[in-house]
């Protein structure tokens, strides 16, 4: 490459950077005028809490989902990872302690 050739390259990139810039520049005052920035309003109601422990309910604006555990449910990840330190051979793994 010539000199001249990397201040042709130089002078596209900068142009091609400008525009990249301004576009955003662009964007965020278009998406601030128009108020799409803000989002959606949100409703801040009260939150019910469960009668039941066990039971965690979760609300949107378009469904309701309730999940409800076991009396001693264990995550599955806990399971894994007590199963693998089991292994370690820690006097404190829990197994001898019953």
């Amino acid at each position: 490459m010539t000199l001249k050739d990397v201040v042709k390259w130089k002078t596209r990139m900068s142009v091609v950077y400008a525009a990249g810039v301004w576009a955003v520049i662009g964007s965020y005052a278009y998406f601030k005028y128009t108020g799409s920035l803000d989002g959606p309003p949100v409703k801040k109601g009260e939150v019910q809490e469960p009668e039941d422990p066990n039971q965690v309910v979760y609300e949107t604006a378009h469904c309701k989902t309730i999940v409800m555990y076991k009396k001693d449910f264990v995550p599955y990840t806990t399971r894994i990872y007590n199963f693998i330190k089991s292994f370690s051979g820690d006097s404190g793994s829990g197994d001898d302690a019953k």
